[in-house]
């Protein structure tokens, strides 16, 4: 077995139901925020211009829009979960080291330590996995029918 799937087994086998709970809730916040991004998409470009990290800032609004919006939901649902932390990990690597930085590493920047907790919270549950009340934990039941 290798290191992925020991590391997948080890979160499925310990995995507390409050952790789901926090799974949703991260989802609900990761979502809110992609909803907000819609609404005000120039902020966004904003930010993106801001940083000293150059993109595409049209590619890098979308992938940044729809990792948050897609994202958040399938956190929510604990459907593919580890691939939605996976794909909002450079968003918030992005959101910490490259925009929220620059107004400074105090206690007043509330966007930045937020931006920290949800970076390590998406690594937290690439290695926990989905959990009991989820989408993946439904579909590996044997009842369950999968139409290919």
């Amino acid at each position: 077995m290798n290191l992925i799937h020991r590391i997948e087994h080890w979160g499925n086998v310990h995995h507390p139901q409050w952790i789901d709970y926090l799974r949703i809730a991260l989802g609900i916040m990761i979502f809110a925020k992609g909803v907000t991004f819609v609404n005000d998409r120039q902020v966004v470009e904003h930010m993106i211009e801001q940083s000293s990290f150059h993109l595409s800032v049209w590619g890098a609004v979308h992938y940044v829009v729809f990792t948050h919006l897609v994202g958040g939901l399938f956190l929510i649902l604990g459907f593919q979960t580890r691939l939605a932390s996976l794909l909002l990990l450079p968003v918030l690597v992005g959101a910490v080291f490259f925009v929220n930085i620059t107004n400074g590493f105090s206690y007043v920047n509330s966007e930045l330590w937020l931006s920290i907790v949800v970076f390590f919270l998406l690594i937290f549950f690439m290695v926990m996995g989905s959990g009991k009340y989820s989408l993946d934990n439904m579909m590996n039941k044997p009842g369950y029918k999968r139409d290919i």
